[in-house]
């Protein structure tokens, strides 16, 4: 399905999924990387080790849920723009989404933007209410983005101007 579609498919995205235990104790990323590909950068820069250091390296990460804190870090530094934090404690019906984002204009705090799907789909609103853009990120921005809690394992993109749902 997805060197047809672009897409993921239900299976692929249930391996690299956090538990539904894990998910519910704050924010951690989730890694949608798919291919084995000459490419390291989310476990170099991993502060907390939970992306293991890879034995070769074309191989897929190897994530342990357990010990990442949702910084963001492996976000910014994944070429890929493959890998995402979803924290569904954020509030009681709001979740919070942190985003790869390279284009410009970054979005502003408070905006309400366009949430997309993996297929490029606008599913619903949502505000942004962070966006750190450091240099060390090298031109990566991560944004922060409250979502309606019942698209939180699905929102992956945005759409700026977007503001009708």
């Amino acid at each position: 399905m997805l060197k047809q579609t672009g897409v993921p498919s239900a299976d692929d995205l249930k391996r690299v999924s956090p538990s539904e235990e894990r998910l519910a104790l704050g924010p951690v990323a989730i890694i949608e990387c798919f291919q084995k590909i000459p490419c390291n950068p989310c476990a170099t820069s991993c502060p907390q080790g939970a992306i293991k250091p890879f034995v070769d390296i074309n191989d897929l990460p190897d994530f342990d849920p357990a010990l990442c804190n949702g910084c963001a870090i492996c976000v910014a530094n994944c070429p890929g723009l493959a890998i995402f934090v979803v924290d569904e404690r954020y509030s009681e019906d709001t979740a919070l989404i942190k985003l790869p984002y390279e284009f410009a204009p970054l979005p502003e705090v408070g905006a309400m933007v366009g949430v997309l799907n993996r297929g490029g789909q606008q599913i619903a609103l949502g505000k942004i209410v962070r966006v750190q853009n450091p240099p060390r990120f090298d031109r990566t921005a991560v944004v922060h983005v409250e979502v309606p809690k019942c698209w939180a394992r699905e929102v992956r993109f945005l759409a700026l101007g977007a503001n009708k749902r």
